[in-house]
Formats: structure tokens, sequence, C-alpha cells
């Protein structure tokens, strides 16, 4: 049977993208100059998905003012978890939302629209009781790996050695209503109920499930820093939804570039954007929806949400810029190499300017060294030196 519906996971904070997660969901941070949703549901509409449903949790509202009841004319359905109480406990929530089979992606990845044709046509033909897709990459410490024989799933590796596994879970699915069955007599972890928990639950008692080995682009953003990595990446694949104006430069049609500016590709100027006489954005560089890019300012490296703005002369390298930022005249921040505290442990070694989240002021001779985390709100004074975490709602004076 066709599967024409889809249940898109997107209830989750995403703890260690703080602090850009303190007042949106994961989902909804930059990918390149749109919210990662987007290319989720883009992903499932071009694979011919006709009705969505979304489960939505932490900061619900963000999603839905965003997306509102449809997307490219295809119905959007919210349901509810009101306690994130993990991946199997959100997909219990669509359990009277769909009929018969169904497809279910996470919210919070970039997946490639032919990865999940691929696991559709593998289940509208298969027996399989459930079917997965698995992508191949270097390393998946990070997030596990699978194990296969033929074309069936039979184990879940959690912490593999490093380089002795290359499969991942790519976080495709596709199941019949039986699924839910099983999540309820699933055992919980601490309270916790996971998605991968209970295809494992079937794998023990050999019950098919089948594996969808795929290829192509397939995003993950774990930590701040990963946000870079994926601009790069959708960059490089031209995944870009406005239009090509020259090799590697994307352009929209309401953004206006001053004549003297410089784009340096790849770059993406989003919609209403305004780059200033003598500045200097890219390479790999992401402005979002009413960007401002001041005289003589350089943005590098770097990914911008919607509504920020740089001031003359000023200077960001590999930053992460969350919405409505206001970064002054002059400030400096140099980019590199830095050890990056988050949720208490130490990451090193890792390309990160700064993170500089919602509505972050920074006067004007702010210098910023690498590795950074602004809360949101944070107000900074002309002339002071930023380092390491600045809480949300903080005043730093000089």
């Amino acid at each position: 049977m066709p599967i024409r519906d889809a249940v898109v996971l997107a209830a989750g904070e995403g703890t260690r993208l703080r602090p850009l997660t303190r007042h949106r969901p994961k989902p909804m941070l930059p990918a390149a100059n749109r919210p990662i949703l987007e290319y989720v549901f883009d992903a499932l509409i071009d694979a011919g998905i006709e009705r969505i449903h979304t489960v939505v949790g932490y900061k619900a509202d963000r999603v839905q003012d965003h997306f509102g009841s449809d997307y490219r004319d295809v119905p959007v359905e919210y349901l509810q978890q009101t306690k994130q109480l993990g991946s199997g406990h959100a997909l219990l929530q669509a359990r009277e939302a769909v009929d018969d089979a169904f497809l279910v992606v996470n919210g919070d990845q970039i997946a490639d629209p032919r990865m999940v044709a691929g696991v559709i046509e593998a289940a509208e033909v298969g027996d399989a009781v459930a079917r997965l897709a698995v992508i191949e990459r270097e390393e998946v410490g990070a997030y596990g790996a699978v194990r296969l024989e033929a074309d069936r799933v039979v184990e879940f590796i959690e912490k593999p050695e490093a380089g002795a596994y290359h499969l991942l879970n790519a976080g495709v699915y596709a199941f019949d209503q039986s699924i839910f069955d099983v999540l309820s007599k699933t055992p919980r972890d601490e309270g916790d109920l996971d998605l991968p928990d209970a295809i494992g639950s079937l794998i023990e008692v050999d019950e098919p499930v089948g594996a969808v080995r795929t290829q192509g682009v397939w995003m993950d953003a774990t930590y701040p820093w990963d946000l870079l990595a994926v601009a790069r990446d959708l960059l490089a694949a031209g995944w870009i939804d406005v239009q090509e104006t020259a090799e590697g430069i994307w352009q929209a049609d309401t953004a206006r570039i001053h004549e003297s500016a410089v784009l340096q590709p790849p770059v993406v100027i989003g919609p209403d954007a305004v780059v200033g006489p003598g500045a200097v954005v890219g390479p790999h560089s992401a402005l979002g929806r009413n960007v401002t890019v001041g005289s003589n300012a350089v943005v590098e490296s770097s990914v911008l949400d919607e509504d920020a703005r740089v001031d003359a002369g000023a200077t960001l390298l590999d930053c992460v810029v969350g919405q409505g930022v206001r970064v002054g005249a002059g400030a400096v921040v140099p980019g590199g190499d830095a050890d990056v505290t988050v949720a208490g442990t130490v990451h090193e070694d890792q390309r990160l300017g700064a993170v500089l989240a919602d509505r972050v002021s920074l006067g004007g001779g702010v210098s910023v060294q690498p590795g950074t985390l602004v809360g949101p709100n944070a107000q900074v004074d002309a002339g002071a030196v930023l380092r390491g975490t600045i809480a949300a709602d903080a005043r730093v004076m000089r």
C-alpha cells in the first residue's frame, strides 16, 4: 500500500546546542539561511508524502507559528508531547493520527529526498515489520552503529569502537500500525522510551527489520559549531532555496547588495538582506532574512540568522549569530580554534569564533575571544572583551 503519511519528531530541545536553543527548539535553528525543519519537510514532500504529522513539545509555538497549517500546499498537523520522554514516546502521540503504513523522520536531521524515497519504496514492496535507512560514514561513534546481515538489521551498537563500524541509523523509518503495540510494551529506561529500543526489541525476537542502504546528503548538528559545517555542506551541495546569480553565489530577489560590496563564493544572501558598501561576505557564509551587514564589515565562514545586524567595520569569523542580534561598529570576532565548554564538557580544538544567541547586543569595539558562547539577551558595553560563557540576560561592562 502506498505510504502517503509521515510523522516528524520535532519535540526535543537540543540541550547541547545551548545557548541557541534557550528560546527555540533544535529543528528551528538555522541550516544556512533557513530552519532545519524546512529541509525535513521539503525532503518528505519531494518524496511524495501528502500529509505531515509533526510531534512538537519544547517551544512548540516556534514551530507552529512558522509553518501554520500547511507547507507547500501539504497539510501539517501538530501533535503535542507534553513531556520529552524520548523518541518512542513522541511517536506514540501519533497513534490516532495515522492509518496503515507510514513514515517517521527526525525533525532535527537533514536527509536527502532520495533517502526518504528509498525507504518508502522498500516498505511498499517488502514484508519487514519495520524498515530504516542506514548510511555509511567514516566515524559513527557520536550516533551509534548498525550491524547488518544481508538487508536485515541484526544489532544496534550504542557505543561502537572507533573505526570498527561504518553504518549509522539515518533516522528515516517506515512502520505499520503494529509499531504502536511494540512501543507500548517496550521497557522504559529511567522513564524514557526511545524508538531504537523498540526496534531492538523486534530484532531480539527475530522479527524482520529491513535496512535500506542509501547514499547522499545527511546532516546533523549536535553542537553549535556543527551549524557551520552544515552550512558548508549545504552550500557545497547547492541545496539553497534562492536563485544562483553567479557560480557559488545565491542571492534572493529582494536582497540589496551595494555595487562596491564583495560576495565571495560559496555564499547565500537571504530575502530582504542588505550588504553595505565595501562589505565582504563569504566564503562559506549564510545571511538569513532581513540581515544587514554594514559598510566595510567582514563576515566569513559564519551563519547569521534573520534580523541580525552587523554594523560598519565589524569583523565576524567562524560565528553562529542568532535572531535579532546587534554587533556594534568595529567589533571583532577573529575566529579560529578553541576549547569550548558545553554542558560542563570541554571540547578541544573546535573551529568556532563565537555563538551569539538571540537578541544579543555587542557594543562598538567589542573584542570576542574564540570559543565564546553568549546567551540570549546579553548586553555588552562598548570596548569590552568577552571570553568563555556569558549567561543569558547578562550585562557586561568594560
